[in-house]
């Protein structure tokens, strides 16, 4: 017997289990399916169905395990159940302390012609635009960044039926969210939440928040008098005493260096709603412009740490979008050769419960300890294993799936060398 064989069979319990919960009301056809994917991925680090069926190991031609995975992936879009059951399991892992960072993004598709509702997306790494599919992430994360939540994910395309434009299609995910946990911890946005219409609806729903402002945005200020006056944010700094400072460090190719930062803080409103007040937040250090915080959270003004707890929360946004590289990087999910919109849709939300269920129902479990740790020494980490494991998790998930025989099924050989789902009782016995 394999020293890893015990630990196979217990990942796979495991996996199984919560294949089970997070399908559950979904029919029978539907369960076995998800439990497949979400085993098949991880044991090939990959989305494409051709590889999950190598994993599956089935005593039947691979073109026929394949063609079922196609066909019951393409017959219904389960992404909205898969992402309430994410939710109600996530519900009790938030707290008031932490940071929901919702953050839009894509799939690219450059080479693709065939897929079904392809559209124009906006490509931020490149600066161009591209074509592919958009994708929403709403993720919870603590301060320390050592706990990250997945709580939803979402592939559409602006081709679809009934879609209006983005900022409609976030405040429905937002709403969707609220609903399962309430109005607990501190919603984090990045530039596209500079938008009236999201601002109000974190308002509304008396939602904090933290939302990077637009350069060419306009607010109204008040003066040393009394007066308002109107300041563009690109040039806020000019108009405000930057008194308080902070360090950050900075890893970059195996460097660390120290980022020296000059921050303040101003209260206004925004140009349509002189009776709601905000903080605005500048900061300078972080790039050639100063970056500005817009929060109606409550700061102490004279408080250096206080006014700096608006950056961190928003800092704290920026490790939460590791959870987009993870997902596209470890299971190559932008490499997804379905055809079909529902399949991409259901792949999608499958990879976002492969997240979920590495970074918190295994990670975060205490009775699962020693198997996790099991897995990241399979990992084969140079420096140990960061804070965000989620990467080590699925490398050393791998690497134990790679030794498995059987695929999915769970099989034990006792000392008799009978398999465990061979054993039958003699009908007469001798």
């Amino acid at each position: 017997m394999d020293a890893n064989s015990c630990t196979i069979s217990r990942f796979k319990a495991q996996a199984n289990k919560f294949s089970g919960i997070i399908s559950k009301g979904l029919s029978v056809a539907k369960q076995k399916l998800i439990k497949q994917l979400i085993y098949g991925m991880q044991a090939s680090q990959d989305v494409k169905l051709s590889n999950v069926s190598r994993a599956l190991k089935e005593d039947i031609p691979l073109i026929k395990t394949e063609d079922r995975l196609s066909r019951n992936l393409n017959d219904e879009d389960f992404t909205k159940h898969i992402n309430e059951q994410i939710l109600r399991l996530g519900d009790d892992k938030i707290d008031d302390s932490m940071v929901i960072a919702i953050d839009p993004g894509d799939i690219m598709k450059p080479y693709a012609k065939a897929m079904e509702k392809l559209c124009g997306i906006w490509d931020g790494s490149e600066g161009e635009k591209a074509r592919g599919y958009h994708l929403c992430q709403v993720t919870a994360a603590n301060l320390e960044h050592n706990k990250i939540v997945p709580l939803y994910c979402e592939a559409y395309s602006s081709e679809e039926k009934g879609y209006t434009n983005s900022t409609d299609k976030v405040i429905k995910i937002i709403d969707t969210v609220v609903q399962s946990i309430g109005i607990k911890g501190t919603w984090a946005i990045d530039r596209m939440g500079d938008n009236n219409e999201i601002i109000k609806c974190f308002t509304g729903k008396d939602l904090k928040f933290v939302a990077r402002l637009k350069l060419n945005r306009w607010l109204c200020m008040y003066n040393k008098k009394g007066g308002k006056i109107m300041l563009q944010t690109e040039r806020m700094d000019r108009h405000m005493h930057l008194n308080h400072k902070a360090q950050n460090k900075k890893k970059e190719d195996c460097k660390e260096t120290i980022i020296n930062n000059n921050f303040g803080i101003k209260k206004g409103s925004m140009n349509d709603e002189e009776d709601m007040q905000y903080y605005a937040v500048v900061i300078k250090g972080f790039g050639e412009h100063p970056m500005i915080l817009l929060t109606n959270k409550e700061v102490n003004i004279h408080d250096s740490k206080s006014i700096y707890q608006i950056v961190e929360i928003y800092l704290t946004r920026w490790k939460c979008d590791e959870c987009y590289r993870y997902i596209k990087q470890s299971y190559n999910l932008e490499d997804v050769r379905v055809r079909s919109y529902i399949s991409i849709r259901n792949i999608t939300v499958i990879v976002h419960a492969i997240a979920y269920f590495t970074s918190i129902y295994m990670g975060m479990n205490l009775k699962l300890k020693i198997m996790v740790q099991k897995i990241f020494i399979l990992s084969k980490r140079f420096f140990g294993i960061p804070t965000f494991f989620n990467y080590a998790m699925a490398d050393g998930i791998f690497e134990l799936l790679k030794k498995s025989t059987t695929g999915i099924e769970i099989r034990f050989v006792g000392k008799t060398g009978i398999k465990s789902d061979q054993v039958q009782l003699d009908l007469f016995p001798d």
